[in-house]
């Protein structure tokens, strides 16, 4: 297994198999084989009881935010044990976390290209429902040109920017808990806090290192 970080997801579906660890040991291993032989490093485990049947997951809610804060891979034993659950593949289509299963590593590229070939069916709607558009504009005599000088629709830029400012916010949820421990470690200045985040290697929103005025930032998105 190559290097890299990793946060493994465990789950088990009733109260007796999480207190005698009943099917989680068994995950356990599984990830650890899987991911024995390479330099990575499991930065945490989050192990969850709860059944399949539930859509809300603090547990694994958990474990896509600490991916998204260290850059990590959710690693999980079975994807047949995951493969029905709903609630799991939702979550983890939103949230844009990387993934690889240990008994199904390939799955990884499967989902991939399934919503790959989504995304060009969409494509392909659209494009069609594109030139029927020019098309019936050209029939009511509307002059197209080749596109030069066009401008972005007020609409258009409004949906960029909405799209920016949901990515930014939920950046910040999920710096939350680790500046709330900073703070509470008495660390309050802003560029303490920048190098308290820096140390323990949680990157920026586009991966770079943290410096007090994007610290700022966040604080003033979480006041908002």
């Amino acid at each position: 297994m190559a290097g890299g970080r990793f946060i493994a997801y465990l789950r088990v579906s009733t109260a007796r198999q999480g207190a005698s660890g009943l099917g989680l040991e068994a995950q356990r291993k599984a990830v650890t084989d899987f991911l024995d032989g390479g330099r990575w490093t499991l930065l945490e485990e989050i192990v969850e009881v709860e059944s399949g049947k539930r859509s809300d997951r603090p547990g694994l809610a958990e474990a896509l935010r600490l991916c998204r804060l260290h850059g990590a891979t959710l690693v999980i034993a079975k994807l047949d044990r995951l493969s029905r659950d709903a609630a799991f593949l939702l979550n983890l289509q939103a949230a844009g976390v990387r993934f690889i299963a240990a008994d199904m590593p390939e799955a990884n590229e499967l989902v991939v290209g399934i919503m790959a070939v989504v995304a060009q069916a969409e494509r392909k709607m659209i494009s069609a429902r594109t030139k029927a558009a020019l098309a019936a504009a050209k029939a009511r005599g509307v002059k197209l040109g080749g596109g030069r000088g066009t401008t972005v629709s007020p609409a258009a830029r409004e949906k960029s920017t909405a799209v920016r400012q949901k990515r930014a916010a939920r950046h910040a949820a999920d710096l939350a808990p680790t500046l709330a421990e900073l703070r509470a470690s008495g660390v309050e200045s802003l560029r303490g806090i920048a190098a308290g985040l820096n140390a323990r290697g949680l990157p920026t929103a586009r991966g770079g290192q943290w410096t007090a005025m994007q610290v700022a930032r966040v604080l003033e998105r979480l006041a908002a």
